[in-house]
């Protein structure tokens, strides 16, 4: 065998094995978004299994805020759906945050709420899954950010678009989300 056959293959096998590396990287990065988006739906599940039963406690005390209830209960049902894409559950996610909101508000109107033993264990674990699922966003969007920059950037780029692998969205507070607190008016109701 010549010399150039042996450097031919040589490139060829080197050609090769630089490809076989970059496509599993690129599935490495990939499952580290599913399994981090994962993550978020554990915690979300663990949400909706509680929202009943925070549902229930309030509805007692807030016979007026039915709609907020309705909603939450409407959005716990979508939610609940086995056929829903990522961004269907980041959309449903966001609504969710946006009407859990309105209860605790809502609940600052109704002293006895406030100090209902149920109500509060139930915030609490509220806060508690509110945290682990900021931590697992936060899992996420890294994740996220990593595919995106294989996605993207030179060489990979070229065997992510042979893939049809595409830069995939963060998940992004809620404007309202954004807002700085107004601390005057928390201690003015």
């Amino acid at each position: 065998m010549s010399t150039t056959w042996i450097i031919i293959i040589a490139a060829v096998v080197l050609v090769l094995i630089i490809f076989i590396g970059i496509n599993n990287s690129l599935v490495a990065k990939n499952n580290q978004v599913t399994n981090a988006f994962a993550g978020i739906d554990t915690y979300l599940k663990k949400r909706y299994d509680l929202i009943p039963n925070l549902v229930a406690a309030v509805q007692q005390y807030m016979g007026h805020e039915k709609s907020v209830l309705t909603e939450i209960t409407e959005l716990r049902s979508k939610a609940m759906s086995n056929n829903l894409s990522a961004d269907e559950k980041i959309d449903l996610s966001n609504k969710m945050n946006k009407a859990l909101h309105s209860i605790n508000v809502a609940a600052e109107n109704y002293p006895d709420l406030k100090s209902n033993t149920n109500f509060l264990q139930l915030q609490g674990a509220m806060n508690e899954i509110e945290e682990q699922l900021s931590a697992s966003r936060r899992a996420y969007n890294a994740a996220i950010n990593s595919y995106n920059n294989a996605v993207q950037m030179f060489p990979t780029n070229i065997i992510a678009g042979m893939k049809g692998m595409k830069a995939k969205p963060s998940f992004e507070a809620l404007e309202v989300e954004k807002q700085n607190v107004n601390i005057k008016d928390l201690f003015n109701k």
